[in-house]
């Protein structure tokens, strides 16, 4: 059995009642308590008027520079209705409202009082950032994670953001992540918010291959739009910090507080959220100011019919099969290399290609430089070792920063020994109505 701690307010009990005896010595008693005479004449004054042995509250009667009730209260309601929200938001929602609102800590501060605030864990420093000069520039796609739905179903939003504005172009509840889903969601978004210059995605399905380059139907459904698609570097999220920030606010402002029975009632959702983030949110990134402000519509339409390629005089073109992937050339069958095959060069040239582990400087947002040794990529002699690397090999490790993927390379399916030289590269080869990945 261990030793009972008395806490002090136990100790103020135990020496008003032994001070209380008939025939007890204050004076003594305070010097075996450690206390001094006042000190003890205070607690039994206090005691012997009714008050607890608690310490008094040492909060002012008054306080004439304490915000009005009536402004604590506008504070509330609008915490109330966006729980998420922080105190910098609040403040400019106040004031775009016609209210002199307090400042940002002071609103903090109210909240904290009434208990709105949250502790959470801190966060690491910010990377450095990027921003387009203009709207349209550029776009930021991506699927959120998936959730289940009430039916038990699954949801898979797709987030569509622009670059410079932070304005939501889109925010689609789909069955699945297929390519033909996402077709079908981004056109009706293409006609009416005109066409982008780039579209910037991660490196997963639908969106790319998995390899750096890669071609896919999106890919080249978007090329023949003029859209340039722009993939992150592998392994590094924090290229698309926008979309990331955006998915964080969707679920802590949206997908926290409901259950959805179906998809036509999370798009409902999605839509309200939508209007709100875009036209009364401020937001942080953008001096607070709501994303629509930054926003006009792109001038490129979307074309009523999809124009075809347009190739220079001399070039090679050749059709490529839905269902077989490779084209015929001088009568025989050539399938695409893969993208991790080195283009054809002498010997010597591949010889001097096989480098050792080589440096690469990443530079931070806090200016520090960081140096890490990745290896090169290695040799492959087969689309085979190419596939069987790609499945296993994390491609963190290796130095990816010089490739240049071979996206058109063709080489022969049939007849490898026969003694005609294939050519190394078929220039303007393009999938026309067949897509190579």
């Amino acid at each position: 059995m261990t030793w009972e701690t008395k806490s002090v307010v136990d100790q103020r009990l135990e020496f008003c009642r032994l001070a209380e005896l008939e025939g007890a010595n204050v004076s003594q008693l305070c010097r075996r308590f450690g206390i001094s005479r006042q000190t003890g004449y205070v607690w039994l004054k206090r005691l012997g008027s009714g008050e607890p042995p608690q310490d008094r509250s040492r909060r002012p009667h008054h306080s004439p520079r304490r915000t009005e009730a009536s402004l604590e209260q506008a504070v509330l309601e609008v915490r109330d209705a966006h729980p998420a929200w922080g105190a910098r938001k609040i403040a400019r929602l106040l004031q775009n409202a016609g209210l002199d609102p307090p400042s940002a800590s002071t609103v903090h501060a109210i909240l904290a009082r009434h208990d709105r605030i949250t502790t959470l864990a801190g966060a690491g420093p910010a990377f450095g950032r990027f921003e387009r000069a203009a709207p349209n520039l550029l776009w930021q796609m991506d699927f959120k994670g998936r959730f289940q739905l009430v039916s038990g179903d699954w949801c898979y939003p797709l987030t569509i953001i622009d670059d410079h504005s932070r304005f939501a172009i889109g925010i689609e509840a789909c069955t699945d992540e297929r390519t033909l889903t996402v077709r079908d969601r981004l056109e009706p978004i293409l006609q009416r918010h005109g066409l982008p210059m780039a579209i910037y995605t991660d490196n997963g399905n639908p969106w790319g291959t998995g390899v750096p380059g890669g071609w896919t139907r999106l890919r080249v459904w978007l090329l023949k739009l003029g859209i340039d698609l722009i993939h992150a570097r592998p392994y590094h999220p924090q290229g698309r910090g926008k979309n990331e920030r955006f998915h964080r606010s969707l679920k802590a402002e949206v997908l926290a507080f409901a259950s959805f029975s179906n998809l036509k009632q999370a798009q409902g959702a999605f839509d309200r959220w939508r209007d709100l983030y875009n036209h009364h949110r401020p937001h942080e990134a953008i001096a607070m100011v709501a994303p629509a402000t930054r926003y006009t519509p792109s001038t490129r339409n979307f074309p009523a019919r999809l124009p075809e390629p347009i190739y220079d005089e001399g070039e090679i073109v050749r059709r490529v099969s839905t269902t077989k992937a490779y084209v015929t050339f001088k009568g025989r069958p050539w399938r695409p290399r893969h993208p991790l095959l080195p283009q054809p060069q002498p010997a010597a040239a591949a010889a001097a290609a096989v480098q050792p582990a080589s440096a690469v400087v990443q530079q931070r947002s806090n200016g520090e430089r960081r140096m890490e040794m990745k290896k090169p990529l290695p040799i492959f002699t087969s689309d085979e070792d190419a596939e069987r690397f790609v499945s296993s090999a994390d491609l963190s490790e290796y130095d990816l920063s010089g490739f240049a993927p071979v996206t058109f390379d063709f080489r022969p399916v049939v007849d490898r020994n026969s003694d005609d030289t294939p050519p190394s590269a078929l220039p303007g080869i393009y999938p026309t109505r067949g897509e190579i990945g």
